[in-house]
């Protein structure tokens, strides 16, 4: 029995069920290990101090495999709750606008290319999933998106962003990370709104 309150009873009896738990919690653990070793060059040739900045999908994964255990323990961290799901969504997103994009460029497509373009789908979806039934209050989204609009101006200023597959792919990708974390700002905004007008009335 959970001893959290969520917004959605419905979806929750699914999502917060045990046996679902675990599954994603299988499933987003081995992602998370592909995905380290995906990025094995690129961490080997970074300061060990920025790797923070630098494997982004999966420690996106590895925030949201500690969620679904404490979720399964019955506890919750509003903070970390909205860090990994919305950093879920973007990530999911922007390795598929990365992987689209070089596919239009580059007129074509590999399995490999195709395996992680789905697997960035599942992750936005399951990050869009988990964020509806956490919504942040004002405070949350304030800082987290502090951390987000930091982390886009180190990975394009400090040349700390994830590796592409052609440079001449670096503008518009830089353009449309910082467009996609405003959109999620944005939105995930307007249900902190939504939130404190409910409450109120």
């Amino acid at each position: 029995m959970h001893k959290f309150k969520h917004e959605h009873n419905k979806l929750a009896n699914i999502f917060l069920h045990p046996l679902f738990l675990k599954i994603l919690i299988s499933v987003n653990f081995l992602g998370s290990l592909y995905g380290y070793y995906w990025y094995k060059e690129q961490l080997a040739n970074t300061p060990w101090i920025f790797w923070i900045f630098t494997p982004d999908s999966p420690l996106a994964t590895t925030l949201f495999v500690i969620m679904l255990l404490q979720l399964l323990k019955g506890k919750s961290n509003i903070y970390l709750n909205f860090l990994a799901n919305v950093s879920l969504i973007k990530y999911g997103i922007w390795a598929m606008f990365v992987n689209t994009h070089y596919w239009l460029i580059s007129g074509r497509i590999l399995g490999q290319e195709v395996m992680l373009w789905v697997s960035h789908l599942g992750m936005a979806l399951e990050g869009l999933l988990y964020l509806l039934l956490f919504r942040p209050s004002f405070k949350v989204w304030f800082i987290i998106g502090i951390w987000l609009i930091f982390n886009d101006y180190v990975d394009y200023s400090w040349n700390l962003h994830p590796y592409l597959y052609e440079i001449q792919q670096l503008g518009i990708v830089k353009y449309f990370t910082y467009g996609l974390t405003s959109f999620l700002l944005i939105v995930t905004g307007y249900l902190v709104r939504q939130n404190k007008l409910r409450r109120k009335s």
